[in-house]
């Protein structure tokens, strides 16, 4: 088995929620005892989020590769950013260790084109939402439209993720405005939705809708269990 880094802590609520799905998934597919081979450096989030609104990426990336340097230190064979975001500095940070990193738009678009999707959904931070450092990677490398709600829906969700999710917080009010945003999206013409902030899955599931979820945490997860037992 191979050992998993994980940069996480943004925020540790999802993080928490990686560290218990590879464990479940290694016992699943192992039986037994048997455990993940895991390594974490968890980063302080107030200052990642910070940083985040202050535009200051450069210095979020040398937070994250500082993470990852460490992670290939202490002997990881590969690396996730248990975050959706923070991809946004993905190719600093990969350029900063010799071992891979598993990129979380790739285990959604490969796991989008298993299930022959060709328009998505995208609900996530303003920065996943508006930026194309996320979609434009699935649409390129995929061959998938992907849809994202309103400028104001997206304030919503954006503002429900920073004041709520990250601190573990979870209400009936935002989990109904999240399925509204939903709906609006499968009326754009969406065959899904991807859940691409990593706290969501704490809000939204799948017994909640009838519209096919992509939870990236779950996904991303599968896909780092995959790798490790090559």
């Amino acid at each position: 088995m191979k050992t998993i880094g994980l940069i996480g802590g943004m925020s540790w609520e999802s993080t928490a929620s990686y560290y218990q799905q590879l464990n479940q998934t290694i016992k699943q597919r192992l039986g037994g005892l048997h455990s993940a081979k895991v390594i974490l450096v968890s980063v302080d989030f107030a200052e990642i989020e910070s940083l985040q609104h202050k535009g200051d990426w450069q210095k979020t990336a040398e937070i994250l590769a500082d993470a990852a340097r460490s992670l290939q230190a202490a002997g990881a064979d590969f690396f996730l950013i248990c975050t959706n975001t923070m991809h946004k500095v993905a190719d600093y940070v990969t350029t900063s260790v010799s071992i891979p990193l598993l990129h979380i738009a790739d285990a959604t678009g490969e796991q989008l084109t298993t299930d022959k999707i060709t328009t998505i959904g995208l609900l996530g931070t303003k920065f996943t939402m508006e930026q194309d450092f996320y979609k434009q990677r699935i649409i390129k490398h995929y061959g998938i439209d992907v849809i994202v709600p309103s400028d104001e829906e997206q304030n919503v969700i954006h503002s429900i993720i920073y004041k709520e999710l990250c601190l573990g917080k979870v209400s009936k009010s935002s989990r109904i405005a999240y399925l509204d945003i939903i709906e609006n999206l499968v009326k754009k013409g969406a065959q899904g939705v991807i859940l691409g902030c990593t706290e969501i899955g704490l809000l939204i599931e799948k017994h909640h809708t009838h519209t096919p979820l992509y939870d990236t945490t779950s996904i991303h997860t599968l896909a780092a269990v995959k790798e490790a037992l090559k």
